[in-house]
């Protein structure tokens, strides 16, 4: 049943269009918020343009579009509203929707009140008698940080219209910020508004969003790392096979999946820089391995806790239950790791994958406990044993539970001959 729940998750997040730094509109409806319908359509770290852009790009937004390399486009955004909501408009009168973009430094500059009271983001009729504003407009002021921020673009309904259309523009981004982008409407009688089109977002070094930005370089150092690490490992390893602990097995399971997930997120990355589409495919089995990679990680340490490998050849009755909590880790970890790489990748992360964090965290809590205990039951049974096997299961623990455990291959091979030889010694 767990198995199949991931699958279906997984088919339905790869199947989803493409959401990236190339934001796509498709079947997104507007949420009442206040007085205002709003739908957010964006929330990314940008860095600002190189200097000579940022100079080049000082003029007109026309202009700049040209040679900007860090920017938003809009790219063919239409606003389509039923036909029924056509009847009872009248061929006179024009309806539109606004699209605000800013820099969450001026958030405090959106939206306005009367007298005090709650803030509305459409004018009111008290704002427009105060001549604050215009009736039915969103309501905003410039900044005084951000000259020409935030930025109103508007599409209009005329008469009876259908369709509005957004003009394709470029709005270079010159100051290093978090940049927000919403569409909004304050006519009721645009209900059931449908949204088709996209946008980009682009950094001075690509598409990647700016949270993003130096994954892309600490997943290449870390592809190259552990290609050095499996180098020498496998080396050590396959110098010394015939004294190999089962332990050590698993540790070259962990190095092998680490040097697959690390160069997996680095093609990611690299490509997600390069076309601002997320690579499904390769996110999916980067994802996968290192969830695999984690859950052997946890496996690993627990059942060292519980002296299998040095103490005990065998876990006992305790093996389907290691395999369950194993299990239902991957699937949990699986479930948040891919609806959070293969959904939107907003630098604001929605409350739905909060909910996704709890399995995981409690599974956590359960390894850990799971751990302490067994350590705890294992070491009072190893207080009659020979010294050096207490050493070398305190050796192994320290070894499986450390982010470092392939410096169990630096050890030299007679010692791990000899814990071999212990080991069986202890089993006879």
């Amino acid at each position: 049943m767990a198995v199949r729940f991931l699958l279906v998750v997984a088919l339905a997040l790869l199947l989803r269009p493409g959401e990236a730094s190339v934001h796509e509109y498709r079947g997104l409806g507007f949420a009442n918020k206040g007085n205002a319908f709003i739908l957010h359509a964006g929330s990314e770290g940008l860095y600002a343009a190189s200097p000579a852009n940022a100079t080049a790009t000082a003029g007109d937004d026309e202009d700049a579009a040209a040679v900007a390399d860090a920017f938003i486009r809009f790219d063919k955004i239409t606003f389509r509203r039923p036909e029924d909501a056509v009847d009872s408009v009248k061929e006179t009168s024009s309806a539109k929707v606004q699209v605000l973009v800013f820099e969450i430094e001026d958030r405090e500059m959106i939206g306005g009140s009367a007298y005090g009271g709650q803030k509305a983001i459409c004018c009111t009729s008290d704002l427009a008698k105060l001549g604050a504003c215009t009736e039915g407009s969103v309501i905003y002021r410039p900044s005084q940080v951000n000259p020409g921020w935030p930025k109103l673009f508007v599409a209009s309904f005329d008469g009876s219209d259908l369709i509005a259309m957004l003009p394709s523009r470029t709005i270079p981004i010159n100051k290093t910020g978090m940049y927000n982008m919403y569409f909004i409407h304050c006519d009721p009688s645009l209900a059931g508004l449908e949204i088709e089109g996209k946008t980009i977002w682009k950094n001075p070094t690509g598409y990647i969003p700016g949270r993003m930005a130096p994954l892309k370089n600490f997943f290449g150092l870390m592809s190259f790392a552990f290609v050095i690490l499996g180098i020498y490992w496998f080396y050590q390893y396959m110098k010394s096979w015939r004294e190999v602990l089962p332990l050590q097995n698993c540790i070259t399971l962990v190095i092998t999946l680490g040097m697959l997930e690390m160069a997996l997120w680095y093609f990611e990355y690299a490509e997600f820089n390069e076309t601002g589409i997320r690579p499904k495919g390769i996110t999916f089995w980067a994802v996968t391995f290192g969830t695999v990679k984690r859950t052997a990680a946890e496996v690993i340490v627990l059942i060292v806790s519980m002296g299998y490998g040095v103490v005990t050849p065998t876990l006992g009755g305790l093996t389907s239950k290691v395999v369950m909590l194993g299990g239902t880790f991957f699937v949990a970890t699986e479930t948040l790791e891919l609806v959070e790489n293969l959904g939107a990748v907003n630098d604001l992360s929605g409350k739905a994958r909060l909910f996704l964090v709890y399995p995981v965290a409690i599974l956590d809590a359960a390894f850990v406990v799971w751990i302490f205990i067994s350590l705890a039951k294992t070491i009072g049974k190893l207080q009659v044993s020979k010294p050096l096997l207490r050493i070398l299961y305190l050796f192994s623990c320290s070894i499986s539970s450390s982010p470092l455990s392939f410096v169990l291959a630096l050890f030299p091979p007679n010692l791990r001959g000899t814990g071999l030889c212990i080991q069986h010694t202890n089993y006879s």
